[in-house]
């Protein structure tokens, strides 16, 4: 990926209205990029409604790089349409970069992009081509547009004058963060935008998008594969049946789950574990190989070593294993990850 990602993101001051006080104008930057305050979204009517959204609370800070994760049909893209100006809210309120979407539509959705899980592009449009006619439809001008600069960033440079039916999915997928791009917004939501990527070209994206969250760019992302979601996000909400059940920095809701594994291999042969490490819940896994639980926050690993020791074991080798983003999806959501 070209590294000019960077330098497609013009500063916020420049997009943003100016307060003055005493005649000196100053930049006005919200301390939130997107708020909600008890956003609650009703489909149908009568006895035949569903409860999409059940009146959340949501703040995702200015800067950051948000995970917003949920089993399927949690509320997610309800949550997503309804600030990008899509899906109608039934109750509460919400602001994209400090601007009510209510009173304030045009501003909201101009300080959003959305790169959908669809690859819903023209197959007859050249990237060149999509990229000039979505900065129509944001009424980009044509002098203050930067169709090369940003299919450089992305990495279709070499890809601007062929068909879009042409491309491979990485590539089409990269033109849909173009073209959520074209209008310059402090926000940007991708929705699965890696689903169906191969793994070169994941890396090729993520490092694109990381450029774009360095220059001050907020990232909101959905995803299903969690281990991207606990590498990339500084910071992690987690929807279920439409209500906001967890919502930390991703180190804190790491530790949610208080455990660790041991593996240790043993030099003698046992046909029960010793007595001695039962407050480990030991399990005899394979031959000369031991399985044991301990909470990192009463026990440290020398102690549970020591006991090894104690118990008469001679210690071969060792692997530890500790809880990840998806154990602690899976006891908050009770759901499975896909």
């Amino acid at each position: 990926m070209n590294s000019s990602a960077e330098d497609i993101i013009v500063a916020e001051s420049d997009r943003l209205p100016r307060k003055t006080a005493d005649d000196t104008a100053k930049p006005s930057l919200p301390d939130n990029a997107i708020e909600a305050t008890g956003l609650t979204k009703i489909y149908g009517k009568g006895e035949r409604t569903t409860n999409a959204l059940k009146a959340i609370d949501l703040t995702v800070p200015r800067g950051s790089f948000f995970g917003l994760l949920g089993p399927n049909g949690a509320g997610k893209s309800t949550f997503i349409n309804i600030l990008a100006g899509l899906v109608n809210k039934t109750e509460g309120q919400a602001f994209v970069w400090g601007h009510d979407i209510d009173s304030q539509p045009r501003m909201a959705r101009a300080s959003i992009g959305v790169v959908p899980q669809e690859l819903n592009i023209d197959a007859f449009f050249t990237p060149r081509e999509a990229v000039e006619f979505q900065a129509g439809l944001y009424g980009v001008r044509k002098r203050d547009r930067r169709t090369d600069e940003i299919l450089a960033a992305v990495g279709l440079s070499d890809k601007a004058d062929v068909y879009s039916r042409t491309l491979s999915g990485g590539m089409r997928r990269r033109l849909l963060v173009a073209k959520a791009m074209v209008h310059r917004p402090p926000v940007l939501v991708l929705d699965e935008p890696t689903a169906g990527v191969d793994i070169e070209l994941r890396q090729q994206l993520w490092e694109h998008v990381r450029a774009l969250n360095r220059a001050g760019t907020t990232i909101v992302l959905t995803t299903h594969y969690l281990e991207e979601a606990e590498q990339l996000c500084d910071r992690i909400a987690i929807i279920n049946h439409g209500e906001v059940v967890a919502c930390e920095p991703t180190e804190t809701l790491l530790k949610r789950l208080d455990w660790k594994g041991l593996t240790i291999t043993i030099g003698e042969d046992l046909e029960t574990p010793p007595e001695r490490l039962k407050p480990y819940n030991p399990e005899l896994k394979a031959y000369r190989r031991l399985y044991l639980h301990y909470q990192p926050s009463k026990t440290a690993i020398a102690d549970v070593l020591a006991a090894v020791q104690d118990a008469g074991l001679t210690l071969v080798d060792l692997t530890t294993e500790e809880s990840d983003l998806e154990d602690v999806f899976l006891q908050i959501t009770g759901s499975n990850a896909d």
